[in-house]
């Protein structure tokens, strides 16, 4: 697998587009570093580009990119809404694919340390690099922001990961490392009040607000009393309780309200040993997320500037529907989203499965079908375009030449040409994937509908099973041919030498070996969608029990034409052993799908019997 890691740096300075695009043109002009998006923002005064490709690609790039921002901004004259500290204020490195956290992080030290030695600019390691716990969180590092930055240098225990430990005036300081994929989420209202979207923001966020009594519902900020810490007095942010001690008020929060008060005041940057006389602390709805409101004037609104810094545990629907409910009671309304930069096609993904759901519908459909579900849910496209193929990291695009870009008549005439490939295994591959994609439409047609409640809990884990089936085997189509292909290039090898013989004939081997294990994949994935599509046929729509049929019978087809071209490749195979069990594996595979399709054709044979009744 590829390597690849995406670099999201954050320039101070959204609003200079000739710096901007000298900054990115750094990016751009490094070979292998593909430039993803550029996401200035005009009020924050500050921009993020996204970038991805191989290590030593993206190494090179991001510090490039540095280096051209410290030649371009000088931070004694920033001013923007956004906090921030330094001309890159921040430098993430997120392993994608075929990469280890590790080896990341290895790639993150580089270049901070060629940051502070070479440009003279004080870097602090943040999240995954981070060489102490009290290090991790970014906005603990960019406390008291640029501005702080010449005292707080001064202070042993703010000596930078690398660089000097003296004031970089104009570049400031960088903060850089591993972390998990982050998601800026922009969630927008209907006002131009800051303090409006503020006010939920806090509700929003992981470390919470000050604690407030009285006059506090409908707009928590303006309570009338900012609850304090005393002696003998701790009172709990989320009820009204108060303990004789703060240990009492811990237990409290534990115990009634599940979350821990010391690491709240940590986060908060009091020191839960002495909170005496700071203000009580009221935790936010969800962990992993950090967000602030402010007016975005270009939008002529105020918006929620969100960072999901692990999506697998705090969504975006999760966010987006606590806001709604939030602005409800405040009398506003949400009136879209937007993603800053890009965002994982798995988070996106469980996004529209989520609206499905609550609409009571099947997830269980095509790939686009549920981003676009997700896109319309979000309003992504509320203050600007939102488009998938662009947006979206991960979701792969096919090669203009792979088979499945093809017209169907352009797809069967290649087929028919004197070239062996594509051949049978990619026609077998064709067969499985339609077979799925029958058992997954007659799943979805019987899911919800009226009167089909006491059958949707069954169907819909098949026609979710069906679409992963069906979008594998369609990989599979162009994997065939290029198993095929890189069997015949280890064929072409030179093979005069000894050596050179030894090596062709291992090649020969592993493509062999590789020839036969993805038509091999391609049959245990067909006889799965004859399994499918027999529960179909068993519990979906009657009337659509003949296309559950025609899917099992064309399922078996890829059955058949995977074991043909697994069997077809042994006959080269020196390894005795791996190819008996070929042969076992093939012969049981084939036998089971047999079964499997009687089964299915005798329930689809007894359905239309009752039908023509």
């Amino acid at each position: 697998m590829e390597k690849l890691i995406e670099c999201v740096p954050n320039f101070s300075e959204g609003q200079d587009k000739t710096i901007i695009k000298q900054i990115t043109d750094e990016i751009e002009k490094t070979e292998g570093a593909r430039l993803l998006d550029v996401d200035p923002g005009f009020e924050m005064n500050r921009t993020v580009v996204t970038f991805v490709g191989a290590p030593a690609a993206v190494e090179e790039a991001a510090f490039r990119a540095i280096k051209k921002a410290s030649e371009l901004i000088d931070m004694r004259k920033h001013k923007g809404t956004h906090p921030r500290m330094g001309a890159t204020d921040v430098c993430p490195f997120v392993p994608v694919a075929g990469i280890t956290e590790e080896e990341c992080d290895a790639l993150a030290n580089r270049v901070a340390k060629r940051v502070g030695e070479e440009l003279g600019i004080p870097v602090y390691m943040y999240e995954r690099s981070a060489k102490t716990p009290e290090r991790r969180n970014l906005a603990k590092i960019r406390q008291g922001e640029y501005e702080a930055l010449a005292e707080k240098l001064k202070n042993p225990e703010w000596k930078p990961d690398y660089g000097p430990a003296e004031f970089n005036a104009t570049a400031g300081a960088t903060v850089i490392g591993v972390r998990e994929f982050l998601i800026a989420y922009n969630i927008n209202l209907n006002t131009a009040e800051e303090k409006f979207a503020t006010d939920i923001a806090f509700e929003l966020r992981e470390k919470g607000r000050s604690a407030r009594r009285g006059n506090i519902h409908p707009f928590y900020f303006k309570g009338r009393q900012i609850l304090k810490y005393k002696e003998s007095d701790y009172p709990c942010g989320s009820c009204d309780f108060s303990g004789q001690s703060i240990e009492d008020t811990v237990q409290h929060c534990k115990n009634e309200h599940n979350y821990d008060l010391n690491k709240l005041l940590a986060l908060n940057g009091i020191d839960p040993a002495k909170p005496e006389g700071k203000s009580v602390k009221k935790p936010g709805l969800f962990t992993h997320c950090k967000a602030i409101g402010w007016l975005v004037p270009e939008y002529g609104r105020a918006q929620i500037s969100i960072n999901l810094t692990d999506y697998k545990v705090t969504a975006m629907h999760d966010v987006l529907e606590a806001t709604r409910k939030l602005a409800a009671e405040r009398g506003l309304v949400v009136t879209g989203s937007e993603v800053v930069g890009m965002v994982p096609l798995p988070a996106l993904l469980e996004t529209g499965k989520y609206y499905l759901r609550r609409q009571k519908r099947s997830t269980g459909i095509p790939q686009r079908d549920l981003l676009e579900t997700a896109v319309q849910s979000l309003g992504l496209r509320d203050v600007a375009d939102f488009n998938i193929d662009d947006r979206v990291l991960g979701l792969g695009k096919p090669a203009e030449t792979d088979l499945v870009q093809r017209r169907v008549e352009e797809f069967v005439d290649e087929v028919s040409r004197e070239s062996p490939a594509p051949g049978g295994g990619s026609i077998a591959a064709l067969a499985g994937a339609l077979g799925a994609a029958l058992a997954s439409m007659v799943s979805n047609l019987s899911i919800g509908k009226r009167g089909t409640e006491e059958v949707e809990e069954d169907l819909k884990p098949v026609a979710d099973r069906a679409q992963e089936i069906k979008a594998a085997l369609v990989r599979a189509i162009d994997d065939d041919t290029n198993a095929f292909n890189t069997y015949m290039e280890a064929r072409r090898l030179p093979g005069k030498t000894d050596e050179e013989k030894k090596i062709k004939a291992q090649a020969i081997q592993n493509g062999l070996k590789q020839a036969v294990a993805v038509p091999l994949r391609t049959a245990q994935l067909s006889a799965e969608a004859i399994e499918l599509a027999g529960k179909a046929a068993d519990r979906g729509n009657i009337n659509s029990v003949t296309d559950a049929g025609v899917g099992a019978h064309i399922a078996f087809s890829g059955v058949i034409g995977g074991v043909f071209n697994v069997l077809i490749n042994l006959g080269e195979i020196s390894d005795k052993t791996f190819v008996e069990e070929m042969r076992k594996t093939c012969r049981s595979l084939e036998n089971d799908a047999r079964k499997k399709l009687e089964q299915v054709m005798k329930s689809v044979d007894e359905k239309i019997q009752r039908l023509m009744q």
